[in-house]
């Protein structure tokens, strides 16, 4: 013969506890969310490899990247107009000489920091 204890005779071990289950679902939704937004956070990897290789530039603060192009301007922009049929290489990694475009000194920063930062190549498309 089984029997139901009511609420008050049952063990606690038996009991659920229906605020240890809110709870748990607040914690999970709250690494849910904090998984979610670090996807979007420079990753420490980064900001170290970022101050190695921009050591002896006269870098302000910490994760700014731009120790050398344009100083005095409140924001580095660039317009480029390609010809039609022409391609153009452009600067990622803010080391270049000839900024915007690129001139290969990322291959030193990938070299001495293992990274694998590449320039951003634009084709226009030929006149027909």
């Amino acid at each position: 013969v089984s029997e139901k204890l009511s609420p008050s005779l049952t063990p606690k071990s038996q009991q659920q506890c229906p605020r240890r289950t809110v709870t748990m679902k607040a914690v999970l939704l709250l690494a849910a969310v904090a998984a979610s937004a670090s996807a979007f956070a420079p990753s420490a990897s980064f900001v170290s490899r970022t101050s190695l290789s921009m050591a002896d530039d006269d870098l302000e603060g910490p994760g700014k990247i731009n120790g050398k192009i344009d100083l005095d301007s409140p924001k580095v922009v660039n317009q480029e107009k390609l010809e039609p049929g022409k391609k153009g290489v452009y600067c990622r990694c803010w080391l270049s000489g000839t900024f915007p475009l690129c001139d290969g000194t990322h291959a030193k920063h990938n070299d001495a920091t293992g990274d694998n930062v590449g320039p951003l190549i634009v084709s226009a498309a030929k006149a027909e």
